[in-house]
Order: C-alpha cells, then structure tokens, then sequence
C-alpha cells in the first residue's frame, strides 16, 4: 500500500472511530513479549493513541498509579509476578479499579477464569462490566473495536 493510501486509510479509520488529535488517550500495554509491545504500541499510535509500555507486573503497576491511563491492555500469563496478579492489584486499588483492562491470553476465557480462581481471585462485577477478554493472537480491527467500546461506554 503506498504512503498516500495508507494515510487515508488511518484517517478513514480514525474517522469512524471518531479519535482525534485533541482526544488523544493514554493506554498501558503490559506484555511481557517485546514482539507484542511493538506492535500493539504501533496500532494504536497509528491510530491516534499514546501507547506506554511495560513489560512485567511491577512495572505495569507503577505506570498505572503514576500515568492513570484509559485503558489497559494485559497480558495476563506473563511468567513470574504473572498478569493474573497484576490484574488483581489493579482490581483491589480504589482508583485504579475503574480502569477498565483488556486481557490478552492464549488461553481461552473459561481456562482464564479457571485460573482466576486457583490464584484465589473470584470474579466479580467490575471484571463483568468494565473489562474485556480477548484471546491471542488479537486481530488488530477486532483490539481497535474492543478500545473504542470502551471509550464509547465512558469508562475513560
């Protein structure tokens, strides 16, 4: 696609997903996996997002207290302090649990959820409204789409 067609094609796509310069938000990728944080960083910058990345739990929970993003986008089978843990903190903090979090996993959601529970980790009403699962690997429209939803329900 040449440079010309691309640029209308982000700008078609920005349009209907009504994100512009002065709306710009601030979404927190946690992915272990560099491969992973490029891409979804490139996605949603082209997009008209500011991505800011982190690569493990305690990483991803010092930037969500100190930038209050949007949204945040998790792996959550990081290995180590895993993103499960990392999902729980953000989901005990008063201010960080109206966050809403998409979760990546290889696994599929009722696994996810099975694992939730060995970690001692119910589920509960804010995972049911505000947050969303998505399995790896993410279509780049269908995590695009999953954003904006949440923008558009005014969780931001």
């Amino acid at each position: 696609m040449s440079s010309t067609n691309r640029n209308c094609a982000k700008q078609l796509f920005r349009g209907s997903f009504r994100v512009s310069v002065e709306t710009v938000k601030k979404i927190l990728v946690v992915d272990d996996e560099l491969e992973t944080r490029i891409f979804l960083s490139n996605l949603l910058k082209a997009n008209g997002f500011h991505p800011v990345t982190a690569s493990n739990k305690a990483e991803g929970l010092k930037k969500a207290v100190a930038l209050s993003p949007s949204i945040i986008i998790l792996n959550v089978m990081m290995p180590g302090e895993n993103g499960i843990r990392l999902y729980q903190s953000l989901k005990q903090d008063d201010t960080l649990r109206q966050i809403p979090v998409i979760m990546l996993s290889t696994l599929d959601k009722e696994t996810l959820l099975k694992c939730h529970n060995l970690y001692g980790y119910r589920q509960c009403e804010a995972y049911e409204r505000n947050d969303k699962f998505m399995e790896k690997p993410v279509q780049a429209e269908d995590l695009l789409m999953a954003v904006h939803g949440l923008s558009v329900l005014g969780y931001e």
